[in-house]
C-alpha cells in the first residue's frame, strides 16, 4: 500500500460515522460478506449520473479497502446513466490522498489508472454507462451513489442486488474557495465509509 494512504487509513474510525449511516452500509456489508463466505467473486459496479465524482471515489476506495483487509476475488467498477468524463479535480484529489494517478489517454473523456499498491494492478478510470461492455453484465452489485441515479435507474439490469448508498455531490463546490476542501472531505468520507464495509467482512 501507499504509504500516504496507509496513514490516512489509520485515522479512520468507525466512531466518525452515525448509526443511521451504518445501517445504510450494513446492506452493502452483508452482501459483500455473503459472496466472500460462499467462495463468489464480488463484483461492484457503483453508479451515478455522469460517473464523474462520486461513482469514481467509491470505486477506488472500495477496491483499495479490498486489497487492505485481504479480500479477494473484489473487482469494483463505476458508471453512470450517461458517459460524460472524470472531473479533473477527483485525479488531484487521489493524488493529494496518496493514490498514484496515470493519465493515459488525452481525449475529451480521458482514461486514468490509479494504483493503490506499487505492485497491483491499476483502477481503470474513465466515464461510460453502466451497462458498457467494460462493466459487468450479470452477477453483481449495484451500489448506487446519488439521488439521480437512484431515480433514473428504479432497475438496474444484470445486477443481483442494487444498494443505493448515496453521496453529497462535491460538485456544488466547484470554482469556489471551498473546492479542494470539499472535494478531499467527500472523498475521506467514501474511503472511511469504504473501509468500515469491508472491515465487517
Amino acid at each position: 500500500m501507499n504509504p500516504n494512504i496507509t496513514s490516512i487509513i489509520q485515522t479512520f474510525s468507525a466512531e466518525n460515522i452515525p448509526s443511521e449511516r451504518k445501517e445504510v452500509l450494513a446492506l452493502l456489508a452483508d452482501y459483500i460478506r455473503d459472496k466472500h463466505s460462499k467462495g463468489e467473486a464480488i463484483r461492484l459496479n457503483f453508479i451515478c449520473t455522469h460517473n464523474s465524482r462520486r461513482s469514481h471515489l467509491s470505486q477506488i476506495w472500495a477496491q483499495t479497502m479490498a486489497y487492505h483487509f485481504g479480500i479477494k476475488d473484489v473487482c469494483c467498477y463505476s458508471g453512470g446513466t450517461e458517459a460524460t468524463a472524470m472531473f479533473p479535480k477527483v485525479a488531484e484529489t487521489l493524488r493529494n490522498q496518496g493514490f498514484d494517478v496515470l493519465q493515459i489517454s488525452e481525449t475529451p473523456n480521458p482514461v486514468y489508472a490509479v494504483k493503490y499498491a506499487v505492485n497491483e494492478n491499476p483502477i481503470i478510470c474513465f466515464s461510460k454507462a453502466y451497462s458498457h461492455a467494460f462493466n459487468p453484465s450479470a452477477n453483481y452489485g449495484a451500489v448506487v451513489t446519488c439521488n439521480s441515479a437512484d431515480e433514473a435507474c428504479p432497475i438496474v439490469f444484470g445486477a443481483e442486488v442494487r444498494l443505493p448508498v448515496k453521496y453529497d455531490d462535491p460538485k456544488a463546490f466547484d470554482h469556489t474557495d471551498l473546492m479542494d476542501a470539499k472535494y478531499a472531505e467527500r472523498s475521506l468520507q467514501i474511503g472511511e465509509e469504504m473501509w468500515y464495509v469491508f472491515g465487517q467482512v
